[in-house]
């Protein structure tokens, strides 16, 4: 890939200039002057209509936007990663879970070996396993079928599977699912407490199966089986999603029960391989590969649309000019279902640990923002919430809104409540209220003119917020899957513009290794070196 400094390119220089011209512009005006202004930013795919018409936009904001992304060769960039060359250059890695969810025919090579055939391999050892789970095939020790399912790991071996096994709760089958993350040690023994042995199934999933709070809860659940299971019937109730075999067969696993992962899958981008096996558990196989399906549509979406009318390409420019040039530090996802409830944590992860980064592709610190914040939960819960703070707080928030046409159980008034709450929304931060018409509402109210005049101020909306609204037909697991893959290639594009590695992950690194000293500390009750803050902590937590 080429490292490009944004920031030296005609399109940047452009947009700076153009930026001063209407960054006082009101959406208002915008729509006022423009009938067809509705119709000429919406884009239309498959099932997703996604309005980017309440931007803070023109067309020429459009067009500058998308000559910066050609002036940082991001077609060039988007060959590299679907090609398998190891843009992942500070871990000489390609990033290539696209793969995961390729054709079967296609020929995606890594060190000169299609990967294809093997992912095809894993994926038919998870349908088989899961179909034998589910249909109970496959018992536990004592005979008796599994009943639930608890999945171990942490961070992408968590946050994707919880994810999405909640937003597709309503295709869920018999098993119960449970997931155990923090190393908290109340977390575990929560989950476990009213576990039946005999018919649980455990799940871990640790790429190197040294990762200190997914072995620390599994050693934990371990014990717990043991309490009054024989160690030989390990093999029967736990099985392994790693790369490190010898570790998982001293575990106590039989070496049949181990789905392999690649280095080239980076661990929030795992859902879609034996990581998500948790999913395919509880939607059926079938499900799991609709979900793969409508990532792999997305895929070719991104991949061969010209960048004017592609999903994520122009999500991520959107962010690029909120981010660098409105100076905005966060974006709000809202999703308007219940069952997405945990998508905006996923983002989280997705986003923030991607292009949370300060140094660019160059090694040199660079001088401009990345790596935006990422916040929400669902509407209409979040109106009553932080909505004030959006609607007439002082900081830019740009938000995604998503919904969906169809609700699953068919409840219209509901429905109807819900989507009415969606739009109203969008458009009340695109209008906002003028002190006009609030002076007209409270006379129509008979409010006196010294009365209007005092609370006036308190109840005008600037408006001018800028929001886009992703209508998808409904929610099922091939949308699912095109909306998972449509932020991670929002992703990538803003890593590309932005001249940032988004596929490492060394800031998480730090705490660990801190954390293992401070835990030999606590063995030995003995505080060696540190800052007089955390010195002081530590004495007064070991003086117990």
């Amino acid at each position: 890939m080429k490292n490009i400094n944004p920031t030296t390119t005609n399109a940047w220089s452009e947009l700076k200039d153009h930026y001063k011209k209407i960054e006082n512009a009101h959406m208002r005006e915008m729509f006022a002057q423009d009938g067809d202004r509705a119709d000429k930013f919406t884009l239309k795919w498959e099932d997703f209509y996604v309005d980017l018409s309440k931007n803070r936009i023109t067309e020429d904001t459009r067009d500058l936007l998308l000559k910066l992304a050609e002036e940082c060769k991001l077609d060039e960039a988007i060959d590299s990663y679907f090609s398998g060359k190891a843009i992942n250059q500070t871990e000489n890695r390609p990033v290539l879970h696209t793969a995961l969810r390729a054709d079967k025919n296609a020929d995606i090579k890594v060190r000169g070996e299609n990967v294809v055939p093997e992912v095809q391999e894993v994926k038919e050892k998870i349908r088989a396993f899961s179909n034998e789970i589910i249909d109970g095939t496959r018992k536990g020790y004592t005979g008796k079928t599994f009943t639930d399912v608890v999945n171990i790991g942490i961070g992408g071996s968590d946050l994707g599977p919880v994810m999405v096994t909640e937003s597709l709760e309503f295709y869920k089958n018999h098993l119960k699912m449970h997931f155990i993350s923090n190393v908290d040690g109340d977390h575990v023994h929560e989950t476990i407490k009213d576990l039946n042995p005999e018919t649980t199934l455990f799940l871990i999933v640790s790429k190197t199966f040294t990762t200190m709070e997914t072995l620390s809860n599994a050693t934990t659940v371990r014990e717990w089986f043991l309490k009054s299971v024989p160690e030989k019937e390990v093999s029967k109730h736990f099985v392994a999603v790693s790369t490190n075999l010898e570790k998982v067969e001293a575990f106590g696993i039989d070496p049949k029960n181990i789905f392999p992962m690649w280095d080239w899958v980076g661990g929030r981008f795992s859902l879609w391989s034996a990581v998500g096996l948790s999913i395919s558990l509880a939607i059926g196989y079938d499900n799991f590969a609709s979900l793969l399906e409508g990532a792999r549509k997305m895929d070719d979406h991104f991949k061969n649309t010209p960048f004017k009318e592609n999903l994520p390409v122009q999500l991520a420019m959107l962010t690029i000019w909120y981010n660098n040039f409105f100076k905005a530090e966060s974006e709000a996802v809202i999703p308007y279902s219940q069952y997405l409830d945990k998508f905006p944590s996923y983002l989280q992860q997705a986003i923030m640990e991607s292009n949370g980064k300060s140094v660019d592709r160059n090694g040199e610190k660079v001088s401009y923002g990345t790596g935006t914040i990422i916040w929400g939960e669902p509407g209409t819960n979040s109106q009553h919430a932080f909505f004030q703070l959006i609607h007439q707080g002082t900081k830019l928030i740009p938000t995604d809104f998503i919904g969906f046409k169809k609700s699953l159980f068919g409840d219209k008034v509901h429905q109807d409540q819900l989507m009415a709450n969606y739009f109203a929304q969008t458009e009340a931060l695109l209008n906002g209220k003028t002190a006009e018409e609030v002076e007209k509402e409270l006379k129509s109210k008979g409010f006196a003119q010294d009365e209007i005049d005092r609370i006036s101020p308190f109840k005008v909306f600037e408006g001018n917020n800028p929001t886009n609204t992703i209508l998808i037909e409904k929610l099922t697991p091939e949308s699912m899957g095109k909306l998972i893959a449509m932020y991670e290639h929002k992703i990538f594009v803003q890593g590309i513009i932005w001249n940032i590695f988004s596929y490492d992950q060394w800031g998480v690194e730090l705490g660990k290794q801190l954390a293992n000293k401070i835990l030999s500390e606590f063995a030995t009750k003995t505080v060696d070196e540190h800052d007089s803050s955390t010195k002081n902590l530590l004495k007064f937590y070991l003086d117990k």
